[in-house]
């Protein structure tokens, strides 16, 4: 109930103006987002990446309906791309593809992406395409897999385990050799092509993250869930696979003392840095997607 509420509430045009003009509604948000300016979230790679934690930066900004917008969502990250290679960060970046013109132009999305794309080569560096509602998922891989083939070893993609289809597509791009980033899934979905029920999440959440870590591919395990977290541990150690084959990977502002331990024990850990002024969508997901999150700002909004 609580999530579908929160998921509602990300798309509420209204809600949405109001909170990111609001000095209350930018400091709820600073848990989860980083500043609203691209120094600002440099800023905090830079401390990340002294605790031994690696990065990916997102400019937050969704569902462009321009070309100069598209366009200037673009400028941020060559402004990053650039930043990172300056600055010697750990740090790649991510990007959706509704921000670069999908909605509207998927040629020219592409275009974009593209550009962003060999420019991080270029650097070599590594641009991660998220996955967004399931009626881009196809349009998301298929530009995924088109991309690699000019940019081998450059972009990679996310894989959702709510979605039934996500086994099969994993499948495929593990014989392509792309990279994944596996999460739950943070949108809602009709039952006909997701698993309703958070116990079959998980379960095929576990089922994919065993096939990808000893795929041979790198890959990365989005989890804040530290009961899968030691699923993973106990089963790298028992099968011998390698720290090196995988990273965890979390959200800024969750989780940071489990992000800390899985350091000292010597894993790979990369923290995404969302930050800009449309956090709003975002900031509204991560509520859905943990109930704890509403209560812990309940208890710390007041606070000194």
């Amino acid at each position: 109930m609580l999530r579908s509420f929160f998921i509602a509430l990300s798309t509420n045009r209204t809600l949405r103006s109001f909170s990111e003009r609001s000095s209350v509604g930018r400091a709820m948000s600073s848990r989860f987002v980083a500043g609203m300016q691209v120094e600002e979230a440099l800023d905090v790679a830079a401390k990340l990446n002294k605790e031994g934690i690696a990065v990916s930066l997102d400019s937050l900004g969704e569902s462009v309906s321009t070309r100069e917008e598209a366009e200037h969502s673009a400028s941020i990250y060559y402004d990053l791309l650039e930043a990172i290679e300056t600055r010697k960060l750990n740090a790649n970046v991510s990007l959706k593809l509704t921000q670069m013109g999908m909605d509207f132009d998927p040629a020219l999305a592409e275009e974009i992406t593209a550009g962003i794309v060999a420019r991080a080569a270029m650097a070599q560096s590594f641009v991660r395409i998220d996955m967004e509602g399931s009626g881009l998922t196809d349009a998301t891989l298929s530009m995924t897999q088109r991309l690699f083939l000019r940019f081998p070893g450059r972009v990679g993609t996310v894989l959702q385990a709510y979605l039934f289809r996500t086994e099969s597509d994993a499948e495929k791009l593990i014989a392509e050799g792309i990279r994944i980033r596996l999460c739950k899934g943070a949108y809602k979905e009709p039952p006909e092509i997701a698993f309703p029920a958070k116990a079959d999440v998980d379960a095929n959440y576990v089922k994919l993250m065993k096939r990808l870590v000893t795929s041979r591919v790198f890959c990365g395990i989005a989890t804040h869930d530290e009961a899968i977290v030691d699923q993973l541990r106990e089963f790298v150690v028992a099968n011998g696979v390698p720290k090196s084959a995988f990273e965890f990977q979390m959200l800024y502002g969750i989780r940071r003392d489990l992000q800390r331990k899985l350091v000292k024990e010597g894993y790979g850990v990369r923290v995404y840095v969302p930050f800009g002024t449309e956090w709003f969508p975002y900031f509204m997901r991560r509520l859905a997607e943990r109930p704890a999150n509403v209560l812990f700002l309940a208890k710390n909004f007041f606070k000194s």
